[in-house]
């Protein structure tokens, strides 16, 4: 079968989607990839994976209507030429506008997964209420030209059903986007407590939380590092570098920006933290823990999915820098509890997310093995 895979982020499909695409092709089908940044910098290498890589138009963040237009159009004029057997669409606007084209098209397999409600289902005031209120009649409509749809984490399940998006016979739970256990393996931690973020550096993710905690937390335990990695972003809520700046001259962050490989400075870190608003399920968080570290996150959709409090790490309150510290210093005071917590964090990588084990729930799922 051909099956295209729909993103508004290039990045995104090569780094979190790539092994499910490549077991799409070890069962016999055939992958066109479509995400929003120029061929010429991508096409390549998604061919060394023989994965076909279209660039699609797409802004991820605006909200001009004719805009939002042109990326149907531009779904709907490729669907109408590769007529794809099978359609995976995550992110917004491409499970929005992917199911609406798809249904223009006649093709009904179509398999949106929702990785994540963004600030707007979950913020408050008078414009945030009239975007939610297009994105619920948006995700209604692609709800119902959907074969079924997939959810990370059981709280994004209940409001989509709540809201009357979806019926609960078509909503599926899987574990995250699940982390490929053959890449990233356990290595021992560093001698000196340090911490790590990986993350786009945007508000919703817990960054100023971070940056605030690893300033009192230095002022106290001045050989702790903190370390930074992630790309600024264009998103409404994004950090701008004059706002991290100052944290980086005054040594209380180590920043590394855009990395394509983590797992050196997962290598380097003794705890991972991400006290994120809200999450589908952080992939970054998976990669971690399979590389056997304790993590510190909020307790918030889908962040909590990935620890058991106390066992291999720790659940804090949203927004709640002094939590924040205070979970961050008990396991710089108590090295021995880091490492237990890692080997626990390694075994439910293990046992409830490897990537293997969930692609094939996937392809289960939409009728491909």
């Amino acid at each position: 079968m051909k099956i295209a895979v729909l993103s508004s982020h290039t990045s995104s499909l090569f780094w979190f989607r790539m092994d499910m695409m490549k077991d799409f092709i070890k069962a016999g089908h055939t992958v066109i990839a479509l995400g929003s940044e120029p061929e010429a910098d991508w096409k390549k290498r998604f061919e060394e994976h023989n994965i076909d890589y279209r660039q699609l138009y797409v802004e991820r963040n605006g909200i001009n209507p004719l805009k939002d237009l042109k990326t149907l159009m531009s779904l709907q004029s490729f669907m109408k030429k590769e007529k794809p057997d099978k359609i995976f669409s995550y992110q917004a606007k491409t499970v929005v506008y992917g199911c609406l084209a798809a249904k223009m098209n006649g093709i009904s397999e179509v398999y949106p997964l929702i990785a994540g409600l963004g600030s707007i289902f979950r913020g408050r005031g008078f414009k945030n209420n009239i975007v939610k209120t297009i994105m619920n009649i948006q995700y209604r409509a692609a709800c119902k030209s959907s074969k079924i749809v997939f959810f990370q984490n059981q709280d994004d399940k209940n409001e989509f059903i709540l809201n009357g998006l979806i019926k609960e016979d078509k909503a599926v739970i899987i574990n995250g986007s699940g982390v490929n256990l053959e890449k990233f393996k356990p290595t021992p931690l560093p001698i000196n407590p340090t911490f790590l973020f990986i993350g786009r550096l945007i508000k919703d993710k817990g960054i100023m939380e971070y940056l605030e905690a690893c300033k009192i937390v230095k002022a106290n335990y001045p050989e702790v590092r903190c370390l930074l990695v992630g790309p600024f972003d264009s998103n409404p809520s994004a950090l701008k570098p004059e706002e991290l700046n100052p944290y980086i001259e005054n040594g209380i962050i180590e920043y590394f920006g855009e990395q394509e490989d983590v797992r050196p400075y997962i290598s380097q870190c003794s705890t991972f933290v991400l006290p994120s608003y809200h999450e589908g399920t952080p992939k970054t968080v998976l990669e971690a823990m399979a590389m056997g570290r304790p993590i510190i996150t909020s307790d918030a959709p889908g962040c909590r999915e990935t620890v058991i409090n106390e066992i291999n790490g720790y659940l804090v309150k949203v927004k709640d820098v002094q939590d924040l510290i205070e979970k961050m210093e008990t396991l710089i005071t108590n090295q021995e509890l880091c490492k237990k917590m890692g080997g626990e964090s390694l075994r439910i990588a293990i046992n409830k997310y490897d990537v293997k084990k969930i692609n094939q729930s996937i392809m289960k799922e939409m009728n491909l093995i």
